[in-house]
């Protein structure tokens, strides 16, 4: 897929079915952010892949809604959830991991796969219980999430977001 139909094309997906991502696919996806460029070519980023069903992400659900249950968890019962951490302090970190994050989701939709990229657990993994999430997700020491991905099998299909060139661009 060219990449241009890729952006085009490519949704946030709210719903995936049961299918494992094969190892090949994961070590793609992986290799796609790992190629996104970092400031200062700083390399910043560390990825922790996850099984959707694997015991931490159940505890980063039940801490990010403080024990509540709600209607639907973050990432959508996707098979994997990808975790960006970066360096603690460094003030391009958040930039890197949202490139890096963004390449992975453009290689996704190339391949045919659903991604969800996730903001709503930073309260969590950054929040009281902070050391105890790096700790369980191999973060590098010093590290701190940055930003997440769900990525799956399609199950459920929308269209890609409409926007406005006129009120969103400025050509000075």
């Amino acid at each position: 897929m060219e990449v241009l139909d890729a952006i085009r094309k490519r949704y946030s997906v709210r719903g995936y079915t049961d299918e494992k991502l094969t190892q090949k696919e994961i070590e793609a996806l992986l290799t796609a952010g790992l190629q996104a460029p970092t400031a200062t070519n700083r390399q910043d980023i560390h990825f922790t892949v996850l099984d959707g069903s694997s015991q931490v992400v159940q505890e980063i659900e039940a801490e990010k809604n403080g024990g509540k249950t709600a209607p639907i968890n973050f990432y959508y019962n996707a098979p994997t959830v990808i975790i960006l951490s970066a360096e603690e302090g460094f003030g391009w970190s958040e930039v890197d991991a949202g490139i890096a994050v963004e390449n992975i989701s453009l290689a996704a939709e190339g391949m045919g796969l659903g991604s969800l990229i996730i903001g709503c657990i930073k309260g969590a993994l950054n929040g009281p219980k902070k050391d105890y999430f790096a700790e369980k997700l191999a973060f590098p020491k010093g590290y701190e999430f940055k930003i997440a991905i769900a990525v799956g099998h399609k199950d459920a299909v929308k269209e890609p977001h409409s926007y406005s060139f006129e009120k969103s661009v400025s050509i000075i």
